[in-house]
């Protein structure tokens, strides 16, 4: 089993995830995890905090001359901005001039204070923040480097931003992924694009914020990951799960989703076919989103996931109350963005590729690289 823990606050000296469970000899670098890490300030409508921050991170522990060692990986994500922090975020015993008490609609601030009994929403924002996706990317690096020795890839775009939606026959390849993250909004579709790039700068002038659609898509994966024995071994059950533990996601599809519901059984299932060429089974189609039964089937995976518009705005809008006074104000404003939903995908991907490389690792098992490629090896050999 293949799992991650991370900890840290937004504005506090570092984040920290420790990787359990990858097989030792796994290449790996810092600088790949900083190429990711990049990744994430990526997009159209980021404000300035993506300009000042930079990852500075390093490997603690499970990696020697490269390789991992097989027992687990921790990783640190400095903060550079951590000295104009450090009296606010200090450990030290003692109290804040500045405590925050108008909690901000949509966002984890108020029912917060309310279960742990705080008076100042920082306490609850801080690990609330989306920051600390930062710490899922770095462990999704090593899931992605993981499940390249199984030929598959798992990549994002963003289909849908605010009301603009991409034409639905434009999905990249991993060939195209590269071009997808020089789009300003990583919309694969250039007409939509620009539509997209419009509405940014259409809320940005309102000072209001927006959400979207990404569609993450898993290229290679293999057949039989997951199991339709247990509820919580069912792949799609897993999927949806780490994906609406984002920070701001409310929606998930497999395939087509809520769309094939409204079809015919003629119409909404996957073919079977078999391919004289390659040997193997293959779908006519994606309809099932690579997934039948709580298994994947080997075709295209297909995932989709909602995100909210951003619940901080840079024009404070939405009524509040003040928790000291309970007094009607409005909700305070940190540092944010238009939208962050080009770099979601890179989360999205990050936590896709994570499931995927945690059932391969359960189907395949193995305490080193080779075995592992063995094993996976000698079980697509038998398919045959």
């Amino acid at each position: 089993m293949l799992r991650f823990l991370t900890a840290g606050e937004s504005h506090g000296p570092a984040l920290v995830v420790v990787v359990e469970g990858l097989p030792a000899g796994l290449p790996i670098t810092i600088e790949e995890i900083a190429v990711k890490l990049a990744r994430c300030r990526l997009g159209f409508g980021r404000g300035p905090r993506m300009r000042f921050e930079r990852d500075d991170v390093e490997f603690t522990g499970g990696v020697r001359h490269g390789r991992t060692l097989g027992s687990p990986v921790s990783l640190v994500i400095h903060n550079t901005e951590w000295s104009k922090w450090q009296e606010e975020m200090s450990a030290a015993p003692g109290i804040t001039e500045k405590p925050l008490q108008q909690p901000r609609p949509g966002h984890a601030d108020l029912v917060g204070m309310q279960k742990y009994g705080f008076d100042d929403a920082r306490n609850v924002l801080e690990r609330a923040s989306a920051r600390e996706t930062a710490a899922r990317v770095a462990a999704g690096s090593l899931a992605k480097a993981l499940l390249s020795y199984l030929g598959s890839d798992v990549i994002s775009h963003v289909i849908q931003l605010g009301p603009v939606r991409s034409a639905e026959d434009r999905r990249p390849a991993p060939s195209d992924l590269g071009r997808v993250d020089e789009s300003p909004v990583r919309c694969f579709d250039p007409d939509a694009e620009a539509a997209m790039i419009a509405e940014v700068e259409a809320a940005a002038k309102e000072g209001d914020s927006l959400g979207g659609v990404v569609e993450v898509l898993g290229y290679g994966v293999p057949p039989g990951l997951g199991s339709h024995v247990h509820w919580d071994r069912r792949i799609d059950g897993l999927m949806a799960q780490a994906l609406m533990s984002i920070q701001a996601m409310k929606g998930v599809e497999i395939g087509d989703g809520f769309a094939g519901v409204a079809r015919r059984g003629s119409e909404a299932h996957d073919e079977i076919l078999w391919s004289d060429e390659t040997k193997s089974y293959e779908r006519g189609s994606s309809r099932a989103g690579g997934i039948e039964g709580g298994m994947t089937t080997g075709s295209l995976l297909v995932a989709r996931v909602g995100m909210k518009p951003l619940s901080t705005l840079n024009r404070p809008v939405l009524r509040t109350v003040d928790v000291e006074t309970k007094e009607e104000t409005v909700s305070f404003k940190e540092r944010t963005d238009v939208t962050a939903l080009p770099a979601s995908g890179v989360v999205a991907e990050t936590m896709v590729a994570f499931v995927l490389a945690s059932e391969a690792l359960r189907k395949f098992g193995g305490d080193s690289i080779d075995e592992f490629v063995r094993n996976h090896a000698a079980y697509v050999a038998s398919l045959r």
